[in-house]
């Protein structure tokens, strides 16, 4: 019989969002939307990037010197991660529209999860030089 949590003893287990008791589709989801919001917020810094060139070629030149700092650089590196991760699960979602995999979708979520790892030690390894060198 159904308890009202006020009722009963609570324990982390318990909590029906609690990370353990997610299914992948939620996972899936979620990193979807993540990977989506960052793509947004590094498109709103483009076009604040792209403009300072409005302000002079001083300017421009000022922006691009500060953007060549190391720790712009492991961004664009999980950037890189970011776009690989979304268009892979973007494609697997599309299949689905169109009625393929639908049986498989944990499986095809986990090949395109693998997918997206080996794109980002890819990008470590392109980032590296410009992250540590």
């Amino acid at each position: 019989m159904y308890q009202p949590v006020a009722s009963r003893e609570v324990r982390y287990g318990d909590l029906d969002l609690w990370p353990t008791r997610l299914k992948t589709g939620f996972w899936a989801w979620l990193l979807h939307r993540i990977t989506g919001l960052l793509m947004v917020f590094y498109l709103f810094l483009h076009i604040i990037v792209i403009s300072s060139v409005l302000w002079g070629t001083g300017s421009f030149d000022a922006v691009m010197d500060v953007l060549k700092k190391p720790v712009f650089a492991a961004g664009e590196m999980l950037l890189v991660s970011a776009v690989i991760y979304h268009g892979l699960n973007g494609i697997r979602v599309i299949l689905f529209d169109v009625g393929i995999g639908i049986k498989n979708q944990k499986a095809l979520f986990w090949a395109a999860f693998a997918l997206a790892v080996v794109g980002f030690f890819w990008a470590l390894k392109v980032f590296w030089p410009l992250i540590f060198g």
